[in-house]
């Protein structure tokens, strides 16, 4: 299953979300609707092996899985992130659709089709620099490597480095340690 996107209002996609199945999540960003296919255990295994790595080397901080964060690019948006990096009590009091200014960084893990790899790599690259979230980490599974995105600035990400799976990805500040990716495949 690929992506599909559509322009929506706020109140449509709210329609839409709340109609999704457990096969499908939908996303809004930028005003488009995203229907993106649910993840799986390669997907989630991802997502805690960096949530585990987090945790070691940055007790005050955790990685939240499925959290949905109001992401304004252009339009008022909704996105349901991988992961969120956060201080620990930040999402304590936040609503379903969270306020992102807390957010240290955040994590998406491609789907496994090609399309969909390119709304991560382009469309939810730019939505999140251009909400100044400070940092985005792409698992790439089609290309087989780590990408960090860092330092938003006039709505861009001003620097990347990346990594293939196997080998260790420097993660800029808070973060300040080596992501070991040799459990990725």
């Amino acid at each position: 299953m690929s992506s599909m996107d559509a322009d929506v209002t706020l109140e449509e996609f709210g329609v839409l979300e709340r109609a999704s199945s457990e096969k499908v999540d939908v996303e809004l960003i930028n005003g488009r609707i995203y229907v993106v296919p649910v993840p799986d255990g390669e997907h989630d295994s991802y997502i805690m092996l960096i949530g585990d790595q987090i945790r070691d080397h940055c007790p005050e901080l955790r990685l939240l899985p499925e959290r949905g964060l109001r992401i304004p690019a252009y339009r008022e948006s909704r996105a349901r992130v991988d992961g969120a990096v956060a201080p620990r009590e930040y999402f304590f009091d936040q609503p379903p659709w969270s306020d992102p200014s807390g957010v240290l960084m955040i994590l998406e893990v491609t789907s496994g089709g090609a399309r969909d790899a390119e709304v991560d790599r382009v469309v939810k690259r730019d939505a999140y620099a251009q909400a100044a979230i400070p940092a985005y980490l792409l698992v790439d599974r089609l290309f087989a490597e780590v990408a960090i995105h860092w330092g938003p600035a006039d709505g861009e990400y001003q620097h990347i480095a990346k990594a293939k799976f196997g080998t260790s990805l420097r993660l800029p500040a808070p973060f300040d340690f080596d992501l070991e990716t040799k459990e990725f495949r």
